[in-house]
């Protein structure tokens, strides 16, 4: 019995020794009900406390829920294993091949590690979330290093924690730069589209949500590259390896389903990150009042017809889709020369900040433009950077 502890906590060294068991009582403290990661950690609760029948006896209940859970299977496999023999390694069935026992526990470890690292839902937010327009019910916040995906809900602007799962992402890790390099991207994405299984083959499980990548800012930093998903698995399969996809992001069908119920196509947004930055609600909230006073400031100097006040909101380095700064400058000089008076208003504003080194921040809102000789309304989207100690614009366009 102790050579199959060791085995078990050699291989889940790293997690096992933060799940908390309370004194006398082998159930561990839970944080979270998203997927099978409780009940492993019970289940290694009930192996620390050398109670191998009760393991057994979960372990079973958990393949009850999951019958296609592999993990789940090596660990029955080596719990039945034990009662007659010692345990040299983890997963001891004759030829299992290497490649897939390292792929489990890896498996094994992510969901522990990420069970047990679980940020304080109710204290800390994702630092990209910074502000949510009113018809985005929801938003998708995606950690590859942890190899978890976190929904949040629109929580009157606020985002409020609903659900985590597993996830897997790309072979190579993140930061895809360029077609074929099997990672997954990092930066802020929408759902593009809603696809059927009944369109699709079965690789992808239960379905699938295209999102936007290559997006303005990918393009601009030469990121190339396509076909960037989420989806499920196919219908043998109940999760795959944390990394072992050609760069979507996939999960278990279960998963993908419960996701689905609050996927709006061209809506939703999908942050991916390599690591998430996490904030107290207190420098939440500073970071959002400060870029929304810089957005507002931005406004304000555009009504004053002051052009001087209104450039100096762009960056050295700006470009729309057509015109550099000298070009927007000159043309919006121009067209000033004729106003009397301007009057704009913002609207179902959404503020995301893109993870990585870039640092910058895509605010999109509905304008309406109004002035002595000219009224429209349009959709807009602003990419944001840190430039000379304040925030400027450095890409502008329609969304």
């Amino acid at each position: 019995m102790k050579r199959m502890l060791g085995v078990f906590l050699a291989v889940f060294a790293a997690a096992a020794t933060s799940v908390a068991v309370a004194a006398g009582n082998s159930s561990p403290v839970l944080f979270s009900d998203s997927g099978p990661e409780p009940q492993l950690a019970s289940i290694l609760g009930e192996i620390e406390n050398h109670r191998l029948d009760a393991a057994l006896q979960q372990t079973e209940a958990l393949l009850r829920q999951y019958p296609n859970f592999r993990l789940g299977h090596l660990i029955k496999g080596d719990l039945l294993l034990a009662r007659g023999k010692a345990l040299a390694t983890f997963g001891n069935a004759d030829n299992a091949p290497r490649e897939q026992l390292a792929d489990l526990r890896e498996e094994a470890v992510v969901r522990l590690q990420a069970y047990r690292d679980k940020p304080a839902m109710a204290s800390q937010l994702p630092r990209y979330l910074l502000q949510m327009a009113p018809e985005q019910k929801y938003a998708i916040v995606v950690d590859t290093e942890k190899s978890r995906l976190y929904l949040y809900e629109n929580d009157r602007s606020r985002p409020r924690f609903v659900a985590d799962y597993y996830i897997t992402h790309g072979k190579f890790g993140a930061d895809k730069m360029r077609e074929g390099d099997k990672k997954t991207p990092v930066g802020v994405y929408h759902v593009t589209a809603d696809l059927s299984a009944k369109k699709l083959g079965d690789l992808y499980g239960s379905g699938a949500f295209p999102i936007n990548y290559p997006n303005e800012w990918d393009k601009r930093q030469g990121r190339k590259g396509h076909g960037i998903w989420l989806h499920g698995t196919p219908s043998d399969t109940f999760s795959r390896p944390p990394k072992a996809s050609n760069g979507c992001v996939v999960l278990a069908n279960i998963d993908l389903n419960a996701l689905a119920k609050n996927v709006q196509v061209g809506v939703t947004p999908v942050i991916i990150s390599d690591s998430i930055e996490w904030l107290s609600l207190e420098d939440w909230e500073t970071e959002r009042r400060a870029l929304n006073e810089k957005i507002e400031e931005w406004r304000n100097d555009w009504e004053s017809r002051d052009m001087d006040r209104f450039l100096k909101h762009y960056s050295k380095r700006f470009q729309t889709r057509e015109q550099n700064l000298a070009q927007f400058a000159a043309q919006k000089r121009q067209a000033n020369a004729a106003k009397e008076w301007v009057k704009v208003e913002l609207s179902r504003q959404s503020t995301f900040r893109s993870p990585g080194s870039d640092g910058v921040v895509l605010v999109t809102f509905d304008q309406q433009y109004t002035s002595n000789n000219l009224n429209n309304q349009m959709k807009k989207r602003q990419y944001w950077i840190r430039e000379d100690g304040t925030w400027k614009i450095i890409y502008e366009g329609t969304a």
